[in-house]
């Protein structure tokens, strides 16, 4: 059975080109023109990844993102016309996987919903499961807990935190990290790292008190505590 990609874009031209591509690459297509008809149908049909516009009519983008991910965590790329450092920063830090400024060039977007579904799926072919300092990682299950309760990841996350967990006291740069969650470093934008630190902390250890997991190394990256 394909994998399902949702489009949610409000641009009836490039939900039509994203559609086009993603359906001659072999996935299957739904496709919603606003906000609330998007995370409608992303609850419904339970798509295998959603690429989101951030300028949508009514519900934008972010709030769609944010609402999805309270229910599940589906891989989420974000479409942008902005060029701002902060718009990228914040759909990141909402949990988005991915993003892609416009114009982009269709195949470029194929790939990127490779990629990251290939995340997603990683680890069932494995039955590792990783421990260091009360983390447990377990990649056929793609879970993550901590001793009494689970963490639930996106799977950018959860890969980098893979990578970290698998060699506790190591400094991994950003670029390494960045390398790692997208499988190829064909982008130099390093800084979308530390959003994604910034909600594995976050889920690490939502309570003031709670154990650090992930460090800073001033000036070279982050390393999992040993």
């Amino acid at each position: 059975m394909p994998r399902t990609v949702l489009v949610i874009d409000d641009e009836p031209k490039i939900a039509e080109l994203c559609r086009d591509y993603l359906a001659a690459a072999g996935y299957a297509v739904l496709t919603a023109s606003d906000g609330a008809l998007g995370l409608a149908l992303a609850r419904r049909e339970r798509p295998d990844l959603v690429v989101l516009d951030l300028m949508l009519p009514g519900m934008d983008g972010l709030d769609v993102c944010r609402a999805l991910r309270r229910d599940n965590s589906v891989p989420i790329i974000m479409l942008t016309a902005r060029v701002e450092e902060s718009d990228k920063l914040i759909g990141l830090e909402l949990g988005a996987d991915d993003y892609l400024t416009k114009p982009f060039s269709p195949r470029e977007l194929v790939a990127r919903v490779r990629t990251v579904l290939r995340r997603a799926v990683a680890g069932l072919a494995t039955d590792d499961v990783i421990r260091a300092g009360g983390l447990t990682l377990d990649r056929a299950r793609f879970k993550v807990s901590l001793p009494g309760r689970e963490v639930t990841l996106t799977p950018t996350e959860f890969e980098i935190l893979a990578a970290l967990v698998g060699q506790p006291g190591r400094v991994f740069s950003r670029a390494q990290l960045l390398t790692i969650a997208r499988g190829v470093a064909f982008e130099s934008y390093e800084r979308a790292i530390d959003s994604h630190i910034r909600n594995l902390r976050r889920k690490l250890a939502p309570e003031a008190g709670d154990p650090e997991y992930i460090v800073t190394v001033h000036g070279v990256g982050y390393k999992l505590v040993e």
